[in-house]
């Protein structure tokens, strides 16, 4: 430690004083040594700062969303499931680090892992336009453990009417959860207007899932294990569209590159809800469309036929491993922060932006998940 360096140096000194033939004399070792760096009498001592600079951009994902291999490793990390395990205290915690250091003051000892972590919880928590808290079950963490719970049900659940209709409208009013929870904008929706759309996009799925349910009474199985797939992906073209009917009458917010708002625009929307409605499709594909070969080669084995209640849990773990992978790929594909010329926008918003921000060729927007 320092002190038994301090020593060490003093028997060296003491020594080559010696040895040169002059006594030791007050004032030779002229050295404070602090513990526990160390540092020679010979070197003059150096003091490091770890303060983290405020110039970190934190309003973009820590990685180049211009790329789909950046996009990923962003919604890895906003998907990852053991965000929903976080307790309020934690949540509190990272909201505090990331309002704070938008504020210019940074918590003594943070570093730039800890704050990108913060950051992240914070985003996984907290909606990007309204800076509410969102709700448990409709947050993207959320997602592969109650999508794998649902899916292998309504995969396994899908001969009989009533199974059909359970699991179709559970999926679709977890659905309507999502769209609403990652809406796009910050303006506020009516009770009606969500009850409505609730209501008519659950009895579209609904209605979607019965009528491919009777069509395929008179194929093989394999062909019928495709059923929910099928309406999964016909109840997503109904459910987000009618969940953000809002967005598509009123627009929503775009900005320029720098954040400054120009208005609301419905054909940012309708791009926006697009984007959505085609990721969230190739998001179910493979959890949909992989098991079912699996499962109905593990049916005919011994093993299922003896134990044939383990098919269901089976099913949700297969289901699961497809979307821990799949979710955040998905998401991938086009950038959160979507974007569009000025030249295929509302023409009296091309008028409007022309006329005040003359530079403007792009805008920028918030698509939703």
């Amino acid at each position: 430690d320092g002190s038994a360096f301090c020593y060490f140096e003093y028997g060296r000194l003491l020594a080559l004083r010696s040895n040169w033939g002059h006594p030791l004399q007050a004032g030779d070792i002229l050295v404070q040594v602090k513990k526990p760096r160390t540092v020679s009498i010979f070197q003059p001592q150096i003091t490091m700062t770890s303060d983290l600079p405020t110039n970190i951009n934190i309003k973009e994902p820590r990685w180049d969303q211009d790329t789909f291999v950046g996009r990923a490793k962003h919604f890895f990390t906003v998907t990852d499931p053991r965000n929903i395990l976080l307790s309020n205290e934690q949540l509190e915690s990272a909201r505090k680090i990331i309002h704070d250091y938008r504020q210019g003051v940074v918590a003594p000892g943070l570093t730039e892992d800890e704050l990108w972590r913060a950051k992240y919880i914070y985003d996984s928590a907290f909606h990007p336009d309204t800076g509410e808290k969102m709700l448990l079950i409709g947050r993207m963490s959320a997602q592969v453990p109650m999508n794998m719970t649902i899916t292998g049900c309504m995969m396994t659940f899908y001969k009989t009417t009533s199974a059909v209709v359970l699991w179709q409208w559970i999926n679709q009013s977890f659905n309507a959860i999502v769209n609403y929870t990652n809406r796009s904008g910050d303006a506020p929706i009516t009770v009606s207007q969500l009850g409505t759309a609730y209501v008519s996009a659950t009895t579209g799925a609904v209605a979607t899932a019965l009528g491919l349910n009777a069509l395929t009474k008179h194929v093989s199985p394999l062909i019928g294990r495709f059923v929910p797939f099928a309406a999964v992906a016909a109840a997503n073209c109904i459910n987000i569209p009618l969940m953000r009917q809002r967005e598509l009458k009123h627009g929503i917010p775009i900005t320029d590159e720098n954040d400054n708002r120009l208005g609301e625009s419905t054909k940012a929307a309708q791009q926006a809800i697009s984007q959505v409605v085609v990721s969230r499709i190739l998001m179910a594909s493979p959890g949909m469309a992989i098991p079912p070969f699996l499962m109905n080669t593990l049916e005919k084995k011994a093993f299922l036929k003896r134990f044939p209640w383990m098919s269901a849990p089976i099913q949700v773990g297969l289901v699961g491993f497809c979307l821990v992978f799949a979710t955040p790929l998905c998401c991938a594909l086009f950038p959160q922060k979507s974007s569009m010329s000025v030249s295929r926008l509302e023409p009296e918003l091309q008028e409007k932006i022309r006329a005040n921000h003359p530079g403007v060729e792009r805008v920028y927007f918030n698509k939703g998940l």
